[in-house]
């Protein structure tokens, strides 16, 4: 039997109906690009198209598959979304495990300092001026490095590690391993939703980033999809092959596509571990 009142009904309703709409919301502009790129240009560039393809073709994506710079920028963003990812989560965690705890010296002033960067930055001249004398334009390390820990991402992480168990860490100290064994046996095994989540939000960020590119790499070897992206959608560049100039609209929408559906493909693996990550590391102050 169910004793809902009707308050408690009606709740549920408008929970379900904005629910839906929100839903609607996020998914019509993905199904009117998918759509958009397997339609016929003529229909999609005078507006024909709103929700489902009209005169289906694959003309766009044909046209993709041969293009050698989008493979190569495909691979340009893989390789940095890997490597930035990987080495932002061992760097954070590396610094996050000591400021979790009361026995590292100067704690409080790392902390201050830490935050201090979450208001004022270096800038973007001095960041460049940085780089170059580094001799890091042109090169991987130019997306990496200077993006490499956030600090928003660095608190988030250390306070879940405060939340851990500390019998486990001092169990394993006494049965001998080192601090760095400890974060590498211990603590990373059982951070995993934090690592997860931090991971997705860096891989996210660095797949859709294209103005560091912008400024550092002038090789087009080295540039990434976004900044092809930029240039056909933007600057108006589309590839000059044979019959390219038939598909100037779905070729765009194609593109975006392309761009779009890795990470569409690994959220779901995520997902599960999304909400309870990033709820945990902002319960503690």
């Amino acid at each position: 039997m169910d004793n809902k009142s009707f308050g408690s009904k009606l709740f549920d309703a408008v929970n379900v109906v904005i629910m839906l709409l929100v839903i609607v919301i996020m998914l019509y502009p993905m199904m009117f690009v998918l759509s958009a790129s397997i339609s016929d240009n003529a229909k999609v560039a005078s507006g024909q198209v709103l929700l489902w393809p009209k005169g289906i073709t694959f003309a766009a994506y044909k046209n993709f598959i041969s293009d050698k710079q989008l493979w190569l920028s495909y691979w340009n963003t893989i390789r940095y979304t890997v490597v930035h990812t990987v080495l932002t989560l061992i760097a954070t965690s590396a610094m996050a495990y000591p400021l979790a705890k009361r026995w590292l010296k100067g704690r409080r002033w790392i902390l201050l300092m830490a935050a201090f960067t979450l208001v004022f930055g270096g800038g973007m001249i001095p960041t460049f001026l940085v780089v170059k004398q580094l001799n890091l334009l042109n090169t991987i390390w130019a997306i990496v490095l200077p993006s490499l820990i956030s600090t928003w991402h660095l608190f988030i992480m250390r306070t879940f590690f405060e939340g851990l168990p500390e019998e486990v860490e001092e169990a394993a100290i006494i049965d001998g391993c080192s601090s760095m064994q400890v974060l590498a046996k211990i603590i990373i095994p059982l951070s995993k939703p934090v690592m997860m989540t931090i991971g997705l939000f860096t891989a996210v960020g660095q797949w859709n980033a294209f103005f560091d590119a912008l400024l550092y790499l002038n090789d087009s070897k080295l540039q990434p999809l976004q900044i092809m992206i930029r240039s056909y959608l933007v600057a108006g560049n589309i590839p000059q092959g044979e019959g390219d100039a038939d598909h100037v609209e779905t070729l765009k929408y194609a593109l975006i596509t392309i761009a779009t559906l890795p990470i569409l493909c690994v959220y779901p693996f995520i997902q599960k571990y999304f909400v309870q990550g990033s709820m945990i590391g902002g319960v503690k102050g």
